[in-house]
């Protein structure tokens, strides 16, 4: 299926136009097939950045600073999901030994395991996501970082 058909138009004002429509579009088809697919764990896309986050760097904490500047949406509000993560008990807050200011976060035990858990669908999602050829793919992702503002 062409953006065209799944948009239902046929006009683009440019070549860049179509792109940015395109990336939109199917940023939007991925986020809501993960999001059905951790809805079963019980988390949304956003909680599960930061337990993804927080897992590369295990066992060592992060501060909340940090982790706000790794997520993929960077408009998220990410004192308002660790408040949810907390509440789940799959990571601990506590305020920083060097900086009182700052809050550091670090993963419990039940989020590793939960961690554990949710990958082989997290990689089946991601294979059920592409149908293109590792050749493909690798040319995607170049093209892609070559996007990044």
């Amino acid at each position: 299926m062409t953006v065209e058909e799944a948009i239902q138009t046929n006009s683009f004002e440019s070549p860049a136009h179509k792109a940015a429509i395109n990336i939109m579009y199917v940023a939007y088809r991925v986020k809501t097939f993960v999001s059905g697919q951790l809805k079963g764990f019980g988390l949304t896309p956003e909680q599960y950045n930061v337990l993804r986050i927080l897992n590369g760097k295990h066992p060592a904490a992060m501060c909340v600073k940090d982790i706000g500047s790794r997520m993929i949406e960077r408009s998220s509000n990410v004192p308002r999901i660790i408040d949810r993560l907390e509440q789940k008990q799959w990571v601990v807050r506590q305020q920083s030994g060097a900086d009182r200011r700052e809050t550091i976060v670090q993963l419990t035990p039940a989020a590793l395991q939960l961690l554990q858990t949710i990958k082989p669908t997290m990689d089946d999602a991601h294979r059920q996501m592409s149908q293109m050829s590792p050749q493909d793919l690798v040319l995607l992702n170049s093209l892609l970082d070559n996007y990044l503002m």
